[in-house]
């Protein structure tokens, strides 16, 4: 009589496999969560300068000269407009999800004639401060300022 089973050998040495191609893997993956977030950041920078110097030639068109002033109309939705329906910054604004990481949060305050937003990436925030009088949108203060912005 012939049997068609695994060994105990056998299934032991499958696990054994299998549990060092998953400790290989996970952290893998891990890097990998860490690295769309740092794209989405860089992502996100790039298209609120692109929308900055957009809305900037559209008043430039209408003989407006100064940039806009702020960079949202409230605490939850960001790049959206700066209170009026009629300047839209970017499409759809980015909602604010305070310490998640890959989530833009407003600092509800204004940093003499600037406005600050941070965005968290790697488990520390770093603060974008965007001038009004210059139209210039920079990564200010955070350990991870090199691998968001060009």
């Amino acid at each position: 009589m012939k049997r068609t089973a695994f060994t105990m050998i056998e299934l032991i040495f499958v696990i054994v496999v299998l549990g060092i191609l998953s400790a290989i893997a996970i952290p893998k993956f891990a890097a990998t969560r860490d690295d769309a977030q740092i794209a989405k950041g860089r992502s996100d920078v790039a298209a609120i300068r692109s929308a900055i110097v957009s809305e900037r030639q559209g008043r430039l068109l209408r003989g407006d000269s100064a940039y806009i002033n702020k960079l949202h109309n409230n605490t939850a939705t960001l790049f959206d407009n700066n209170g009026t329906a009629t300047s839209t910054i970017l499409q759809y604004g980015i909602v604010t999800q305070a310490n998640t990481n890959g989530h833009w949060q407003n600092s509800a305050d204004q940093n003499g004639t600037s406005w600050v937003y941070k965005y968290r990436v790697l488990g520390s925030d770093n603060s974008f401060t965007y001038n009004p009088t210059n139209g210039t949108f920079t990564c200010t203060n955070g350990t991870s300022c090199g691998l968001l912005v060009n």
